[in-house]
């Protein structure tokens, strides 16, 4: 799966909040299990000094390393058991 351009948009976005001091992480609540979990959100500022918080990403919980599988350059993706 090719990163999908709603990914690299957000990428960018949040990029440009952290740059501009528009960026917060917040302990929010995940639907599906009720579980806390940290989100990285943007705030788009408002003409009444007010602020929408944009959530745009997660952080891990846990050792992100034994988590995902990095890509493998020859394709496909490294596995921990390889």
């Amino acid at each position: 799966m090719a990163l999908l351009e709603g990914h690299e948009y957000n990428f960018h976005t949040l990029r440009r909040a952290i740059l501009a001091g528009d960026a917060v992480l917040l302990e929010c609540q995940l639907v599906a299990t009720g579980e806390p979990v940290a989100v990285i959100c943007a705030a788009n500022r408002q003409p009444d000094g007010g602020a929408e918080l944009v959530p745009i990403a997660t952080l891990f919980s846990g050792d992100p390393y034994a988590l995902v599988n990095p890509p493998n350059p020859a394709g496909g993706f490294f596995r921990h058991d390889d």
